[in-house]
């Protein structure tokens, strides 16, 4: 509770109370991911993670340097102190987002829709409107059964090519069309 550690000491309460929020499941430990990207954060080396996960690191580090200083200071003035803490603390959270940014995923989350426009290769036995299965590939080299329809009544079997050009959420399944007829126009 003495000069500098007693600054940083309220900070320490709140990260502290947040992360037993996010823990009960109260608050969100993704909040402001955008934010650390762009602005002062990342201009100080702390972007590319939530920004909790930011700050929190530079007040626990702020907090332990200022503590341990503090006791050890010697003839350094208590102002210096607190101006090597900050310093130190901001240092070590750098360091420490460096591995943390390569954690967490990076670019928008994966979704079904992706695969409209891919071509796939009927499953079942026919393709009616109201049933049928294909398989698809993913551009990252992956493949999924999917749900499938068409609207006409085209001969779609199994082993037959496909074009998904669109997906319903409602019933979570693709629209299909042969490809020879997608491609008759071009």
């Amino acid at each position: 509770m003495s000069f500098p550690t007693v600054l940083f000491t309220p900070l320490l309460v709140v990260v502290v109370g947040y992360w037993l929020v996010v823990i009960a499941g109260g608050a969100d430990p993704d909040a402001g991911s955008d934010a650390g990207d762009h602005g002062p954060l990342h201009f100080a080396g702390l972007g590319g993670v939530p920004v909790p996960i930011s700050l929190s690191l530079v007040i626990v580090f702020a907090w332990f340097a200022s503590l341990a200083g503090g006791e050890f200071h010697g003839p350094i003035p208590l102002w210096a102190v607190l101006i090597a803490a900050l310093g130190l603390s901001w240092l070590l959270a750098r360091l420490l987002i460096i591995p943390i940014r390569r954690l967490l995923p990076d670019g928008p989350d994966v979704s079904r829709a992706d695969f409209v426009g891919l071509t796939c290769i009927i499953r079942t036995g026919r393709v009616t409107s109201t049933f049928g299965q294909a398989e698809v590939h993913a551009a990252d080299g992956s493949s999924a059964v999917v749900q499938v329809r068409q609207a006409g009544a085209d001969d779609l079997h199994s082993g037959s090519e496909a074009l998904l050009y669109g997906f319903d959420p409602d019933g979570e399944f693709f629209w299909v069309v042969p490809t020879d007829i997608a491609t008759r126009g071009h």
